[in-house]
């Protein structure tokens, strides 16, 4: 007797095919060219609010999403706009900006990508991002030079933006000079009758490219005075804040800027704990306005920064991609107000 064996309990599923736009159309009862229209947000051909909707209920009930590579075939360039991952921790001031771009971003039908390149540098890095052929690529900080936006460029990014102090050949640049985020809190600090004056620098790596023109930009506001600047390296923990705080009345200091509110506030409860006045002995002011710096007693004066709007960074993105010949925009986007509270 010749047995057959039972395959059933061993058989892999039978592999669903994957939803295509013929699909689409034929539920949604439109033609192949509606469903592209429509999902792919075309402008330039007008279709009525009860047929898009059809379509993309059609869509979701297949579970079908336009094929990204296939979609950039047809219009000549991706819609993958790329930012380098940030190699240090952003803050919530950062952290909010980045958000609203991206929703902005979204709204006009790009993807935002991030892209670790953990040991890539400048136009090293420029190569590595290349490869993914974005059509815009925004790059905070510095490090990338003209070579790198050529090799951007060339691989079919139409549009290639810096944030920083400084622009690049060939980018659009959005210039934010933290150096007058140290002048504004230094000339506060001196219009309170403060003299001498010291200026927390973060051992932390990577925040170079904030803490060395905030404290250049409080030499500039003081140069000329009878104010003295003192340098105070300072690490994110309790135990280093201690330590300074245990040397602070030995530097004879009247004031302190300490980079922003997160190290304001280390320090301010370091120096507390060692019987410093806030401000009688000691002034303390920081930087990017947090909430949690007004609930503090006393509670912290701040620089508050304007950065611009993710909206207005998203419309720069699209008129460059738009208008790729276009000559490169650079713009003055940071603004800081000293917020007098009772630390100062």
């Amino acid at each position: 007797m010749v047995q057959i064996p039972n395959t059933s309990a061993s058989a892999p599923p039978a592999q669903r095919s994957v939803p295509t736009s013929a699909d689409v159309a034929r539920l949604a009862g439109v033609s192949r060219a509606t469903v592209s229209y429509v999902l792919n947000n075309t402008s330039a051909v007008r279709i009525s609010e009860p047929t898009r909707r059809r379509v993309h209920e059609a869509a979701e009930e297949l579970g079908y999403v336009p094929h990204a590579a296939a979609r950039s075939l047809r219009a000549g360039h991706s819609r993958m706009v790329l930012m380098p991952a940030p190699a240090i921790p952003v803050g919530p001031l950062h952290g909010q900006f980045l958000n609203e771009l991206q929703w902005a971003l979204s709204r006009l039908d790009y993807t935002v990508v991030q892209h670790g390149a953990l040991g890539l540098h400048g136009d090293d890095a420029a190569r590595a991002w290349a490869e993914l052929r974005p059509v815009a690529v925004l790059v905070p900080g510095q490090g990338l030079g003209p070579q790198g936006v050529a090799v951007l460029k060339r691989s079919g990014a139409r549009a290639v933006v810096t944030l920083g102090p400084t622009g690049v050949e060939g980018a659009h640049a959005l210039l934010m000079d933290h150096a007058t985020v140290g002048r504004e809190a230094a000339r506060h600090l001196h219009a309170r009758g403060r003299r001498r004056i010291g200026v927390v620098v973060p051992e932390e790596s990577g925040l170079e490219a904030y803490s060395t023109p905030r404290l250049d930009g409080v030499r500039q506001a003081l140069r000329g005075t009878d104010a003295v600047v003192t340098e105070l390296p300072l690490g994110y923990t309790e135990e280093a804040a201690a330590r300074l705080a245990a040397r602070w009345r030995g530097l004879g200091l009247d004031a302190v800027f300490a980079y922003n509110d997160e190290y304001a506030m280390l320090l301010m409860r370091a120096l507390q704990d060692e019987g410093v006045r806030i401000p009688e002995d000691t002034a303390v002011i920081g930087a990017d306005d947090l909430m949690l710096g007004r609930l503090l007693r006393p509670r912290l004066s701040t620089v508050h920064i304007e950065l611009p709007s993710g909206r207005e960074l998203a419309e720069l993105v699209d008129r460059a991609v738009r208008d790729p010949g276009a000559a490169p925009e650079r713009h003055e986007v940071l603004g800081a107000t000293v917020v007098h509270r009772d630390s100062s």
